[in-house]
């Protein structure tokens, strides 16, 4: 361990305004959702609004979408475009909005979907899931946006090389089922190592494919083959009290920065945030 910090105070500095964090707040510029490599520089899809923009590397502009919601999370796989939208009215699922499958060279909208996590896989293939209302599901689509696979799974998605997806599951339950599991192309779940928190913050995942994980204050790795190795014991959260909790993980080079806020049970609410700076030392070849 390189650094550890301890910050102590109010949500709020004093005096400052509380405002609500609204998901459709515009923009002041234009956001890049991915890169899209074309042979001829790098073109981007860029979200401005509810606008969704194929740009290439020249600044033109080579298609634009207009959605019904916000679109900020995109992902491309071959000649396809997945882009997840925030819904531009409250409902019963918050702010979710449709999960558009686009061409991704001509812009055109193939079909719209439901998820609120995304990710691609291969021949223009994507993962959707979503929890709640009975919902803990993914599934798989294909570039037509057709069905093709379900799982009975929902977390942070880790594609593998091998063509399947490893998922750090949050269920958001007391106590949590949540597992790291590895999807099977014909609809089974392996199933790997049991967490405590049920919901786990988005891991990272080094080189050779672990994932390195925060569950209940400890630090895990996660290797490809689901085995689990207890990497540092950092703050002993307790078991019914995971929800007060919130972390963060984020990996510069061989340098893991792990955040972790803690929320008063008293009134008026304050935060304790706690940050460790670790080293990695990677495997040979990895």
């Amino acid at each position: 361990m390189l650094d550890h910090q301890l910050l102590d105070g109010p949500m709020w500095g004093e005096g400052e305004t509380r405002e609500a964090v609204r998901p459709l707040a515009q923009s002041a510029q234009p956001v890049v959702l991915a890169d899209v490599g074309d042979g001829d520089g790098d073109d981007r899809i860029v979200a401005d609004g509810q606008d969704l923009a194929r740009v290439g590397a020249d600044g033109r502009r080579r298609w634009r979408h207009h959605c019904a919601g916000k679109p900020h999370e995109a992902h491309v796989s071959a000649d396809r475009l997945l882009a997840l939208t925030y819904s531009l009215d409250y409902h019963a699922w918050g702010f979710l909005g449709p999960a558009l499958l686009f061409d991704l060279d001509s812009g055109r909208l193939i079909a719209q979907l439901r998820g609120e996590r995304g990710v691609a896989v291969n021949g223009g293939r994507f993962l959707l899931g979503l929890e709640g209302y009975d919902n803990f599901d993914t599934w798989l689509h294909d570039r037509d946006g057709n069905l093709l696979t379900t799982w009975r799974s929902y977390g942070h998605y880790v594609p593998d090389p091998d063509g399947t997806v490893r998922v750090v599951e949050c269920d958001r339950k007391l106590p949590t089922a949540s597992r790291v599991v590895r999807l099977l192309p014909d609809g089974a779940i392996e199933r790997g190592p049991q967490l405590s928190d049920p919901t786990v913050p988005s891991p990272v995942v080094l080189p050779d494919g672990t994932i390195v994980l925060l569950d209940a204050g400890v630090l895990h790795a996660v290797d490809p083959h689901l085995q689990d190795t207890v990497l540092a014991e950092l703050f002993p959260v307790p078991p019914r009290e995971t929800w007060r909790f919130s972390g963060e993980l984020s990996l510069t080079d061989d340098r893991l920065t792990v955040t972790l806020r803690e929320r008063s049970t008293e009134v008026p609410i304050s935060y304790v945030t706690r940050s460790w700076t670790l080293s990695l030392v990677f495997a040979e070849g990895a």
